[in-house]
């Protein structure tokens, strides 16, 4: 059985979780992180020597980074419906991956730290200002997407990206601060709500 390290309260790990219940994967998942067993114990550091979570075992295969696991299961358990193979097809959905990974994550940190963790080592009101309006930015570049993607963020479809995306605008309605109007990202929260991984994993009180 496909094994999860992980604290269920990472948007990360709740990626993984999200795309098992969308493939039908059965799991079984051990606390790690932050609050729990520290990943720096040296168990965890040979799986993972940047010591984060997540981490999969499935049947002796070790693998980390939360997107590239969502590929792998797609790709491992059938998931064709998510990840197709069609090479551009599959390009436009690693293309939202990657940007959900790199840009859309750098912009929140400072933010969501701040307001949602409420950090003591997070509180200078110029950072959690430009963080903030970094964030927005990139998060009308989904708006204008979602205006005419067809539905999902990579197309009329539902796919991969949509779960690292989907995780990403819920952690954006539930940090607390005035929020630019963005109809296309609440209309997609909203279509995103109808899929029980989405409401179990992702809209489920945690940001």
């Amino acid at each position: 059985m496909l094994k999860i390290y992980g604290r269920d309260n990472s948007i990360n790990v709740r990626k993984v979780l999200w795309a098992c219940a969308e493939l039908g994967i059965a799991f079984e998942r051990e606390d790690w992180g932050a609050g729990f067993r520290p990943t720096s114990e040296a168990g965890f550091l040979a799986m993972n020597p940047n010591a984060m979570v997540p981490v999969i075992d499935d049947d002796g295969f070790v693998l980390w980074e939360s997107n590239s696991i969502l590929r792998y299961l797609a790709a491992q358990h059938g998931g064709s419906a998510l990840y197709p193979a069609a090479p551009r097809e599959r390009a436009r959905i690693d293309q939202w991956l990657d940007w959900q990974a790199s840009d859309l994550n750098r912009s929140w940190s400072y933010a969501f730290m701040a307001l949602a963790r409420k950090s003591p080592e997070h509180g200078d009101a110029q950072q959690v200002a430009a963080s903030i309006a970094g964030w927005t930015r990139f998060m009308q570049v989904l708006e204008q997407q979602l205006q005419h993607s067809g539905g999902y963020v990579a197309g009329a479809d539902f796919t991969l990206a949509d779960i690292a995306v989907g995780l990403s605008v819920n952690r954006w309605f539930g940090t607390p601060f005035e929020h630019a109007p963005l109809p296309a990202v609440a209309a997609y929260f909203e279509r995103l709500t109808e899929r029980p991984g989405f409401r179990t994993y992702g809209r489920n009180g945690m940001a």
